[in-house]
């Protein structure tokens, strides 16, 4: 048994001649090089049933308090195209074409916040439970789970910082157009929903026509161009590197050596000092759900047990602070 839990796979499964083939419960959307990417770690398996755990529970949760179905959910189709889409999600988040200040980071939390105004719930984190878990950029950026209640966008957070905005755009526009699905936001996927979602990311983050307007061809090194293109959009030059590639202004490989050397960055970083459990519990996880969780469990509607696996393992006894952390 102890060598089963530390696997993190059934106890009935070291008795099998040949491991079980695992399936993923939400549609494989990604690709690598072109190629359908079958691989399945118990990360991302166990991840996901996490996930759809808090999705039914939260939706038992609207439907006893009498909420009704989010109407975002579905609204278009992969056939109604990028700037139907693009426009009816700016309206619903209440932004406009890009930011005219601050950093894109402040501009990441300022979209998670809205998303969740508009009840998609967005969990986002870089391992399973604890670091020895950790999820794999080269298996997923994120996912969506359509649900005509409780939506949800899970972002990879073990992603370099410039790409999550990205994701999580691209996810978001999976749950407009009502398609669950696992995603790694290739540049190469010949999947219509995949292209959709991507071009829609694109857009919605930079508008082509603005982007065309200041880009400068004929430098030395096109890499040049970001600065300014950092300060007037206000998003991570991994963005602005994949408008780029979608424009045509630089190859594939010119972007691809770019995106590593920002991968690579961000993989030799120091972070030796990092905020609270609390507060990192409280960025991981959807402050609507969190909040739900909660207030039920503090009011003695929901076991605390229950709430501390719904809450990815905060004790049941810290609850009540977790609470405090959240404002509730």
């Amino acid at each position: 048994m102890t060598y089963a839990e530390k696997a993190h796979i059934p106890f009935g499964y070291l008795f099998l001649a040949q491991p079980p083939i695992d399936e993923l419960p939400i549609p494989d959307l990604r690709t690598i090089e072109g190629q359908i990417n079958r691989r399945l770690s118990a990360e991302l398996l166990d991840l996901i049933k996490l996930m759809q755990q808090r999705q039914e529970w939260y939706k038992d949760y609207l439907q006893q308090h009498l909420v009704g179905p989010n109407p975002i959910v579905g609204r278009f189709a992969v056939k109604d195209g990028v700037t139907a889409i693009v426009r009816d999600i700016r309206t619903a988040l209440g932004v406009g074409n890009h930011p005219q200040r601050g950093s894109w980071e402040d501009y990441y939390r300022d979209l998670v916040n809205r998303i969740e105004s508009v009840g998609v719930l967005v969990m986002r984190q870089s391992d399973v439970g604890h670091y020895t878990r950790p999820l794999r950029v080269e298996e997923f950026r994120g996912f969506a789970i359509a649900d005509d209640y409780a939506p949800i966008i899970f972002v990879n957070h073990a992603d370099a910082l410039g790409a999550r905005l990205f994701t999580l755009i691209h996810e978001l526009c999976h749950i407009w157009i009502g398609q669950s699905g696992i995603s790694d936001a290739s540049t190469q996927t010949h999947r219509a929903e995949e292209i959709l979602c991507n071009a829609v990311a694109a857009e919605f983050l930079v508008p082509a026509t603005e982007f065309q307007t200041i880009w400068r061809h004929g430098l030395d090194n096109w890499q040049s161009n970001l600065p300014t293109l950092e300060s007037h959009f206000h998003v991570s030059t991994w963005t602005l590197a994949r408008r780029a590639l979608a424009l045509n202004y630089i190859t594939q490989d010119e972007y691809q050596r770019y995106i590593n050397t920002q991968q690579a960055a961000y993989r030799d970083r120091n972070d030796s000092s990092g905020p609270g459990y609390y507060r990192t519990k409280k960025a991981q996880i959807s402050q609507r759900f969190s909040r739900a969780v909660v207030s039920e469990a503090l009011s003695g509607q929901l076991l605390l047990r229950e709430a501390s696996q719904l809450l990815g393992g905060i004790k049941p006894d810290k609850i009540a602070t977790f609470a405090k952390e959240l404002g509730v």
